[in-house]
């Protein structure tokens, strides 16, 4: 079949493919992809946007974004909304890194204020937020605070100094879930969590110092604090650690143990899911929930310690510096959300909420303009700032995460030495601090999609218009 499936899909709309029902799926799969994007897009990836089509309760469409790739269970870029009463909780619909996210700070500062320090400042940052695989955080925390930052989130940063009032107002969900309950995480993932709080971690997580390229769309610019290229950002892309990887871990056992039957039905037994109204669907929300609020506390930390970097290194005073938050994003999680008056688990893997102008769930400062949307680019690349439309409302507000692979770590480290990558990077005028130099190999530019495809086709097919392009000048990754 899987030689076949492209052939299968119909054109349905600028950018748009479907897949039409047949068989025991439950809805149509829907495809957000220019052709390009279609041609490079691995059919086991299309395979599993039908398969999450089979799911119980799925409302309308099984959706996949325009960086979509292949994952556990749903495709990476895979968004589905299962009915809150008839459906459920699908791990492989969320992924491993619970919340792994992205925000991105804006400064009052152009590229001509920090290049003379920008090396320096590399150095201090990293320093300053351990990174690389299993590094700890510099926080020294008990079981008694771990469990406060697994119901509270951001907030228990910023309530102990950790950033201010602003940062809330401009993390999604305020960077706390209301309904995460620490007890439902196991031991053993609190104990993975415990010292990696405020760590970068490995593998695509990075923080970047950017330039704004060009602007699209002025107007909206100006109300993030954009107004001029070649000002300076900052962009963090980091989750929930080993912390969130032991919870995915820990249900997926769980669901697997209870609930054969279930399994049977399925294509594929990675979509495994919790039922609506079992204990086991409440406890995973709840254990979820916790996940995201430790990511989002992680992200506010980092971003606490790269704001003192900065004065520390530029001798400048933090609001001459302005490293103020635009917005922080998740792209692995699922919300309870009303869509058509009714309410949905609407899962996004590898996938960002786009929210148009009017949400209750935006700021109060950009509830007229919509939510701001972040797509980093590839180690190397551009990276973007978009804003949520209207047009999206058949992806639940949903959009791209990034460029998404085409290539694996493994692959990568085979084909391309990171010193190579770090001399590549350099000459472009980006300057690169990893933990190592496989680091560097595995997440070389190559090993990814063209985001300004990526991004392009998010637009063409109306699920998030561009407003700002931003490019690295300095690297560091985990």
């Amino acid at each position: 079949m899987a030689n076949e499936i492209k052939k299968k899909l119909k054109k349905i709309g600028n950018c748009i493919w479907e897949y039409e029902k047949e068989g025991e799926m439950k809805v149509p799969a829907r495809l957000f992809l220019s052709e390009k994007l279609l041609n490079e897009v691995e059919d086991g990836a299309i395979k599993q946007a039908i398969n999450v089509a089979h799911l119980p309760g799925i409302y309308k469409y099984s959706l996949a974004m325009p960086d979509m790739h292949f994952g556990y269970g749903f495709p990476i870029g895979g968004v589905a909304a299962l009915d809150l009463k008839e459906g459920g909780l699908s791990p492989g619909g969320i992924g491993f890194d619970i919340n792994c996210g992205v925000r991105v700070l804006r400064t009052n500062l152009s590229v001509d204020d920090i290049k003379p320090k920008l090396r320096e400042l590399l150095e201090k940052i990293f320093k300053n937020i351990p990174s690389g695989v299993g590094r700890g955080g510099k926080l020294k925390l008990t079981k008694a605070q771990l469990d406060d930052i697994l119901e509270e989130g951001a907030k228990w940063a910023v309530k102990n100094n950790y950033g201010n009032g602003k940062d809330l107002e401009h993390a999604e969900e305020g960077g706390c879930i209301k309904f995460a309950k620490h007890e439902k995480v196991s031991e053993k993932a609190k104990e993975r969590g415990l010292p990696q709080l405020g760590s970068l971690g490995a593998g695509n997580h990075f923080l970047e110092i950017q330039r704004v390229d060009k602007i699209y769309i002025p107007d909206i610019a100006k109300r993030f604090g954009i107004e001029k290229e070649n000002q300076v950002c900052v962009m963090i892309h980091t989750g929930s650690r080993g912390l969130g990887h032991q919870v995915c871990t820990d249900y997926l056992q769980i669901l697997e143990r209870r609930f054969h039957n279930e399994i049977k039905k399925l294509p594929d037994r990675e979509l495994i899911y919790a039922p609506s109204g079992t204990q086991e669907c409440e406890d995973y929300f709840q254990a979820m929930c916790a996940s995201a609020n430790y990511a989002w506390a992680n992200r506010q930390l980092i971003t606490h310690w790269t704001r003192e970097s900065f004065i520390e290194v530029l001798k400048m005073k933090e609001k001459d510096i302005g490293l103020e938050l635009i917005y922080d994003v998740a792209h692995n999680i699922a919300k309870i959300e009303v869509h058509d008056s009714k309410k949905f688990y609407v899962h996004r893997k590898g996938a960002t909420r786009a929210f148009p102008p009017g949400s209750e769930d935006l700021p109060k400062d950009y509830k007229d303009i919509g939510q701001p949307v972040l797509i980093p680019g590839s180690m190397g690349t551009a990276s973007y700032i978009l804003i949520g439309a209207e047009t999206a409302k058949d992806t639940f507000y949903s959009t791209a995460h990034g460029a998404g692979r085409v290539s694996s770590r493994v692959s990568m480290v085979k084909s391309i030495r990171g010193e190579d990558v770090a001399r590549a990077l350099e000459k472009k005028g980006i300057i690169s601090k990893a933990a190592s130099w496989k680091v560097l190999a595995e997440e070389a530019p190559e090993a990814y999609k063209d985001v300004d495809e990526v991004v392009k086709t998010t637009q063409e097919a109306g699920i998030s218009k561009i407003v700002a392009r931003l490019v690295p000048i300095g690297v560091v990754k985990g």
